[in-house]
Order: structure tokens, then sequence, then C-alpha cells
């Protein structure tokens, strides 16, 4: 007997099978929306190991209540209620994320370690482009998909209360009508809007008036990545004056999970002239995080005899220059141990960009 292409089947079909306890045909349902799932639960909780859980837990919870769905929303919006109901249930039970430049402080010596480490759970966390996986169908399609993921939006959306988080989500970024989403929610519309304006005006206060898609798109691209080439360039050589040259002169420099971060291109430059530069010899990959250009930092190791992860690099642009780099570092190869790191492995940060484990010499 042959099996039943279950890929080519129609929505109503595979849910159909679904309830009649097919897992395969309830995988097939679902996996048209897990990408833009997980882009939302990580909006939602500032993490992408927590938001992969939640996405987890959301297609555990669908399809163990398939038959209380009676079909009258989309699967995606079904889907997207339990996400959100489950982000919310994951947010109050911990405290908000966020970046050094917010809860951290400037650095006061720059050849010292930039302060102990941090739990992890206090950081927001890089978001590789590959995890939107087939939602990118088309260029403008990219655009708005890393656009609603950038590091600026992510942390600004973290200062919410959570019912508002919610809702400015479901509406600004999902397009949700203020009526579905107040259903979707199960909130009035009148409640919603409120929240909306509440956390509106309060967002608009912390995002930059423009975004990093919007910069890239005005600059050009073919300017944004001769800079970007150029700063991988002067990191490899370990040539501070040149990485600074590219740095605004305000710029910032931080490393979560560490809580100090250096401001200005000066405390930048002796930074990395007597600490990084000084006692490490660098290689760099290009990648994506949070919509933004990035690359992984690998150190070279005596004992293991090839460059080893240390951390991923964002870069964060205004016109044609860097005004923030935030590394977040794979703590477990600087020598810090603990439970409370336990997430910063170089295997779930590094693979999840695609990135190598190690480089050759």
């Amino acid at each position: 007997m042959n099996t039943p292409d279950t890929s080519v089947r129609d929505e109503p079909s595979l849910l159909a099978a679904a309830r009649d306890g097919d897992q395969d045909a309830f995988r097939h349902l679902v996996e048209p929306h897990e990408a833009r799932l997980r882009a939302h639960c990580y909006r939602m909780l500032g993490s992408m190991h927590d938001a992969e859980d939640a996405v987890q837990d959301t297609l555990v919870k669908g399809w163990r209540g398939l038959a209380a769905f009676d079909g009258r929303s989309a699967v995606g919006t079904w889907l997207y209620k339990i996400a959100t109901t489950t982000c919310l249930n994951a947010i109050r039970s911990r405290s908000r994320r966020a970046l050094p430049v917010e809860i951290g402080f400037p650095s006061e010596d720059p050849a010292a370690a930039a302060g102990t480490p941090l739990p992890e759970s206090v950081w927001v966390e890089p978001f590789p482009d590959a995890a939107f996986g087939t939602a990118v169908e088309s260029p403008e399609a990219a655009y708005e998909l890393r656009e609603s993921v950038e590091l600026a939006a992510v942390a600004a959306w973290q200062h919410l209360p959570a019912n508002q988080r919610a809702a400015l989500l479901v509406t600004d970024v999902l397009g949700f009508p203020a009526r579905d989403a107040a259903e979707l929610l199960e909130t009035s519309t009148a409640s919603l809007n409120s929240a909306l304006q509440r956390a509106r005006a309060l967002v608009a206060q912390r995002v930059p008036d423009r975004s990093q898609q919007a910069t890239m798109r005005q600059v050009g691209d073919a300017t944004i990545d001769a800079a970007v080439e150029r700063f991988l360039q002067a990191m490899d050589a370990a040539d501070a004056d040149a990485v600074v040259g590219l740095l605004r002169e305000d710029a910032t420099w931080s490393m979560p999970p560490q809580p100090a971060y250096f401001a200005g291109r000066r405390d930048i430059a002796e930074f990395l002239t007597v600490n990084p530069f000084r006692w490490f010899r660098w290689r760099h990959l290009r990648t994506i995080a949070n919509g933004q250009p990035a690359f992984g930092a690998y150190s070279w190791d005596d004992t293991a005899g090839c460059y080893l992860p240390h951390g991923i690099n964002t870069l964060t642009f205004e016109g044609d220059q860097i005004v923030a780099v935030t590394t977040f570092l794979d703590v477990t190869r600087r020598g810090v141990t603990g439970p409370e790191y336990s997430n910063f492995a170089e295997t779930r940060l590094f693979s999840t960009f695609g990135l190598p484990e190690t480089i050759a010499e």
C-alpha cells in the first residue's frame, strides 16, 4: 500500500488527517508556519533559546488541542495564539532581557575585563538569519523579517509589560487588525487599543528613527558591504587604528554576558590594543545576526591547534559608519563555567549560525 504524499495535500485535508491521529499530516500542517512562529517568539522573549522552547511547546499544545480547534480561523492564526500565550506565561516567570548599553556601565579600565559575566537570562541573544528558513520568499519578505528582529527593536520591546508587548507585536509586526488581535489575545478591542497607545509611545523613545534595513537600503549594499569587509580585515590584522577609523566618534562596543561596555573611539582603541589584540590571534567569518551584518570571531587556541569560537560580532550602522559593535561572547571558551552559563556553549551559538566549530591555521 502506498503512503499518500502529505506534502501536496491542502490544509483542510491535512487538518482532517491530523485530527484522526496522523502525526505526519500534522507535521506538514504546521511546518510552513514554524519559521515565523520562531521569529514571533524571539521578539516576545528576546532569546533564541527560549524561542525554540516556546515553539516546541506550541506544537505540542497544538497537537494535543486539535480536537478543540474549530477551524473558523486559519491554522497560522491558531498557532500564533498558542505561541503568544506560551510566551506570555514564560515572561511572567522571568526578568526582562536587555543589552549592556541599557543596564551595564561604561568601563573605566580598558585594560581589564569588562566586569564579571551575569547570568545568560539577563541578555538579549542574537538571532541567526538561517532561523527564518523558507519564510524568506522574496526580497521584500527578507527586508520585513530582518527589520522585525533588529537588535534595537527587540531590546526596546523587552521594556514593555507582557500584555503591551504582545499587543504591539501582534498588530504592528504580524499585521493583525485590532479586532482580530483582540480576539487572539482574549481581550476587548478597547483594551487592546489602550495597550497599543502606551506601548507605541514607549517604544518610539527607544527605537532609532531609521531601521538598519532602511539604513542599508539608503546607503547602498555595496557601501555597507565594503565597510564590513574593511572592518573584518582590520580585525584579522589586529589593527586597532583601522578598526576605530570605521567607527563613529561616539560608538559603543559591548560584550554580553559582561555588563561593562566601551564608549568612544579612544576607549575602544585602547581596549582593543591592550586586551583582545594583545592576547589573541583572530580569524573571522561573515554571517547575519538580527538582520544586521555580523561575523563569527575565532581566537587561536594553542592546545587545540586551531581557531575556536569566541563570539558573534554584530554591527549597527548609521550612514556608512558603525555606531555599535555587540559581541555575543562564548563564555565557555573563555574559561567561565557554571550551570548559569550553560546556554552559551559554542555548539549552540555557532552551530545556530551555521558556522564551523573550528578554523585551521
